[in-house]
């Protein structure tokens, strides 16, 4: 069976749950988004309303930083984006991570910006499928969180979202196909589309995998699109009144196309594989303070003698 022609949604160069540090709820109270309004072609998002949206950004010499894909903040020094977004610039020394952006050229007083320290590939992932479409970026220095940068809670076992589950994707995409990047943060709200259906021969015809789901709409009228990937999907999950990070966005054919939904990496399954990272960064830390510890001792007791 022929695949079909998919693109990423990169740009172009012009805690778990029970953690002490949980989503923020500001944005529960501003739910007045129409099934109508979509990234492609959308709406402007309420400043501050997604705090934990990042631009990640690259320097071209002779340009400056652009903007290349959105980012998730999960805590004060950890990024959550899409592996593909990487692409050629490996080098964590090409990019910065601007926070509580909303305007993507106007800085205001509360943005942030960070030189990343470390960017952590999913070691399956697979350029020509979007398999494991995850990467970990870690910053140099770590955040302080305000009203306009906040984390968002991971969910750490599968969840079952109902048709009534409110699910909103964000970005600076572009508002059509062919078009160019929004300047203000784009916000929509998208229904998740069971699997077997975006599966279909005259849909994705068996592309999606166990570790990716489609969202936005049947009729193509809701969609992330170029600039878009690497940010989040998040649903409001009523019990807990918190958003939740569901999905990361990753791929698609074309953008807002009919019977052809955004694709993105299904969170959860991932949750060992993040909470293994960012575990064994504490563990080197510790380890590394006890060290230090250790060594200022022996220097003490010898400059004593």
């Amino acid at each position: 069976m022929a695949q079909p022609q998919l693109h990423s949604y990169v740009g172009s160069s012009s805690k778990f749950v029970g953690d002490k540090v949980k989503g923020t709820e500001k944005r529960k109270k501003k739910m007045d988004i129409s099934s109508g309004n979509r990234i492609v072609g959308g709406r402007d998002a309420p400043p501050g309303a997604w705090p934990w949206q990042v631009s990640l950004q690259v320097y071209h010499f002779g340009v400056g930083y652009q903007h290349i894909c959105g980012g998730v903040v999960i805590n004060n020094n950890s990024l959550l984006t899409a592996a593909h977004c990487i692409r050629k610039w490996k080098n964590p020394k090409f990019w910065r991570a601007v926070l509580g952006l909303h305007h993507l050229y106007h800085h205001q007083y509360y943005t942030r910006e960070r030189q990343v320290k470390a960017i952590i590939i999913h070691s399956h992932f697979k350029k020509e499928t979007y398999e494991n479409d995850i990467a970990l970026f870690k910053l140099q220095k770590p955040i302080t969180f305000n009203d306009y940068i906040q984390p968002i809670c991971l969910l750490p076992s599968p969840l079952f979202l109902g048709n009534d589950t409110l699910c909103y994707i964000t970005g600076w995409g572009s508002a059509h196909e062919k078009g160019g990047k929004k300047k203000i943060l784009q916000e929509a709200q998208v229904d998740i589309i069971p699997q077997n259906i975006c599966n279909r021969y005259d849909w994705y015809g068996g592309v999606v995998t166990t570790n990716m789901f489609c969202a936005g709409s049947e009729s193509g009228a809701v969609d992330s699109c170029q600039g878009d990937s690497g940010g989040p999907l998040m649903c409001y999950i009523r019990d807990v009144t918190q958003y939740y990070l569901v999905g990361i966005t990753s791929f698609g054919r074309g953008c807002g196309r009919p019977q052809n939904p955004g694709i993105y990496v299904r969170l959860v399954n991932y949750s060992n594989w993040l909470k293994t990272l960012l575990q064994s960064r504490t563990t080197t830390m510790n380890i590394h303070n006890v060290l230090i510890l250790l060594m200022i001792r022996w220097i003490t007791f010898h400059i004593s003698l």
